[in-house]
């Protein structure tokens, strides 16, 4: 029951066959690049991403800048390079990329927050340089671990000393919105260590820290290795103390708990992933990349070869499109919005999701739930209490099940 990882946009459930026309996202909206290329996949990982040994970067960045000249927003407000692991990329592929963007959207004159995620192995001084100078201004770095050992058994290739270097190469290049991603509830981890490592994150200064409990989701290695016995999950006991510990730490640091596992120092929230938990209109290109227009959802297909293959053929690499039910948009909506600190306002709820009924159905089960002391009504405001915030999984998923029924 317990789970509080990261909100993304909700997977496709009726997925329709034919794909409509796809004009240019409207001006302003939020873009995702998607980037899949990794020094090597973690064994935790559900995102779609490819060793990057043997690919062919160079297309698959030319792809890329052909989708977004037929669909990608005009000055977007944010800009996320996710992935994969964008970092990954040579200086002079993130030049070619980060310039064709900039003649496709404007995004240097528009955007306030321009994110790229790195990993410590492929993020250096001179990498952050170039990423700055090509108008990034928010480097997230996925850190995860202090310990080899935890970071071998995720399968990542870094090690913790490489984490703590590349947070004072971003530094010294001059980036003053640095986020650091971490994982806990890892296997014997020990609460009193894990409060220690995060006291050692924060010494470095970062603006912003990810901290999300392991998960073992499908399709992964860890969860091979979950149902074959080979592993074992933290109890719920354990995940719980840790994700108290973890709050409690960055409090006390006047890090603001603004999301679930999300926490910021005043004015560093991340505004790319806040309109995702606000249902917000977003444009994804790149394989595998999700995009929200109105009240219709579409995805690109996950291959690097059929991506590139089908963007040169089409234009687009769209493998479905859906346009979920009022009801289930609206359920949607306060399933994101309640793992925001700033919770849900019903009204805003119903405009987010393009609900235009009288009665709204998501009330009622706000009420059931109001009831069992998980959320709180707060100046007209839903909000998970304390109690409700462990279980914000369970939550969503009342709000689901009931818009399904």
């Amino acid at each position: 029951m317990f789970h509080t990882g990261a909100g993304s946009p909700p997977a496709p459930s009726e997925r329709e066959t034919s794909i409509e026309s796809d004009p240019r996202a409207p001006e302003g909206s939020p873009l995702y690049v998607h980037l899949p290329f990794c020094a090597a996949k973690c064994h935790y990982c559900d995102f779609f991403s490819v060793a990057a040994e043997g690919q062919d970067r160079a297309a698959m960045v030319a792809a890329i800048l052909r989708e977004a000249e037929r669909r990608a927003p005009r000055l977007p407000r944010t800009v996320y390079l996710g992935g994969g692991t964008p970092s990954l990329l040579a200086a002079d592929e993130l030049e070619r990329l980060l310039t064709g963007l900039e003649a496709i959207c404007g995004f240097r004159a528009s955007a306030a927050e321009v994110t790229a995620e790195c990993n410590p192995e492929s993020l250096d001084l001179a990498k952050a340089r170039v990423l700055l100078d090509l108008g990034v201004n928010r480097l997230s770095i996925g850190i995860q671990s202090l310990h080899d050992e935890v970071l071998a058994l995720f399968g990542r290739v870094h090690s913790a000393e490489d984490g703590l270097r590349a947070f004072d190469a971003a530094r010294e290049a001059g980036a003053t919105n640095v986020n650091v991603d971490l994982i806990y509830a890892t296997p014997d981890q020990d609460p009193d260590t894990w409060r220690k490592d995060l006291e050692r994150v924060l010494a470095l200064g970062p603006d912003h820290v990810s901290a999300y409990n392991l998960t073992f989701e499908e399709e992964t290695l860890f969860r091979r290795w979950l149902d074959e016995g080979r592993l074992a999950k933290a109890s719920e006991e354990i995940e719980l103390e840790l994700f108290h510990a973890t709050r409690a730490v960055l409090d006390a640091r006047d890090f603001e708990a603004y999301e679930i596992s999300n926490f910021a120092r005043a004015g560093r929230r991340c505004e790319h992933n806040v309109n995702y938990w606000r249902n917000g209109a977003y444009l994804g290109v790149g394989p595998s990349a999700v995009s929200k227009v109105g009240n219709r959802r579409a995805g690109n297909r996950k291959g690097t070869t059929s991506y590139v293959n089908a963007v040169r053929r089409d234009g687009h690499a769209r493998e479905w499109e859906e346009v979920p039910s009022a009801d289930k948009r609206l359920a949607e909506t306060w399933w994101l919005g309640l793992r925001l600190r700033e919770g849900v306002d019903p009204a805003e709820a119903r405009a987010a999701a393009g609900f235009d009924r009288a009665e709204d159905p998501a009330l009622p089960v706000a009420r059931e739930i109001e009831a069992l002391g998980l959320i709180e009504e707060r100046a007209g405001r839903f909000v998970l209490s304390e109690r409700g915030l462990p279980l914000a999984d369970w939550v969503a998923r009342r709000f689901l099940e009931r818009a399904a029924s």
